[in-house]
């Protein structure tokens, strides 16, 4: 059975692509649209009642239907498939840079004094089109302090470094943004500023990220560590970090004390140990 968060048929519509192996009334190429709004969540259904992930301002997608306001999309990232609201729509935009940092404003002038317009998380894409002494100039005519963003073509070296970037963000289910995150969020937070391809969550990213090592394999910094329905990162040997719903925040917790937390609270052991890095 194909797995609905990565297939882009709902019944209504099917990607073009997927003709001859789905059913669907109509088959669609889908149009190219960006998210304009600061976050956007992604829905699993239209009625909005159950958020599967989140996207963040300048990220592109592929728009395939839309009806009564909501637009069934597919997200470039990842190519997580689900529903946002046409309202945090606008046309895709090619970045030029990244917001670097845990978060940052958008500013109707170059004047830190003036209110802001919008916060964004990290991560969030934006297009620079002039630069005075102290911010950036953006395509939407809107203005962003210069040290807040890093150029789009230069991922960080160090995966952990961008993870614990989030360190205290409160826990959200299905949450990518600065403002809330969840485990899986924070670990694709984490590869994809560092250039790594990443599942958007954690039972996709067991599957497709890095390499299984062996039970007792020592860890490093980066190493990822799953449980059913949950991973983590470790910062060092002995430690982790991770977006977790005992401590409703981005944490740190030595790696022996979470391994025996999970288990003796239901949730199994450890299921696979995995390494991005290179040794």
């Amino acid at each position: 059975m194909s797995d609905r968060r990565l297939t882009p048929a709902n019944g209504r519509v099917a990607a073009a692509h997927l003709r001859g192996l789905v059913e669907a009334p109509r088959f669609s190429e889908g149009e190219p649209a960006g998210i304009a709004a600061p976050l956007a969540d992604l829905w699993s259904a239209p009625e909005a009642a159950a958020r599967d992930r989140q996207l963040l301002h300048g990220e592109t997608l592929r728009v395939y239907d839309r009806a009564d306001g909501m637009a069934f999309v597919r997200a470039d990232r990842d190519g997580y498939v689900g529903y946002v609201s046409e309202r945090d729509l606008g046309p895709p935009v090619q970045a030029t840079h990244v917001v670097g940092v845990p978060a940052s404003h958008l500013y109707p002038a170059p004047d830190m004094k003036v209110p802001p317009v919008a916060r964004l998380s990290f991560g969030a894409r934006l297009r620079v089109v002039a630069a005075s002494d102290r911010f950036f100039e953006l395509s939407n005519g809107t203005h962003i302090p210069r040290p807040h963003l890093r150029p789009a073509n230069k991922p960080f070296a160090d995966p952990a470094s961008v993870a614990q970037l989030f360190f205290g963000v409160p826990y959200l289910w299905g949450g990518n943004g600065a403002d809330g995150i969840d485990c899986s969020g924070l670990i694709q937070a984490a590869l994809l500023a560092a250039g790594h391809p990443c599942p958007g969550d954690s039972d996709l990213q067991e599957g497709a990220v890095g390499r299984a090592l062996d039970p007792g394999t020592p860890m490093l910094r980066g190493d990822l560590l799953f449980w059913k329905g949950h991973v983590a990162m470790a910062v060092d040997g002995d430690v982790l970090i991770h977006a977790n719903a005992h401590h409703m925040a981005v944490s740190y917790e030595p790696v022996a004390d979470a391994v025996a937390r999970i288990e003796a609270q239901g949730g199994g052991p450890v299921t696979t140990h995995r390494r991005i890095a290179q040794e």
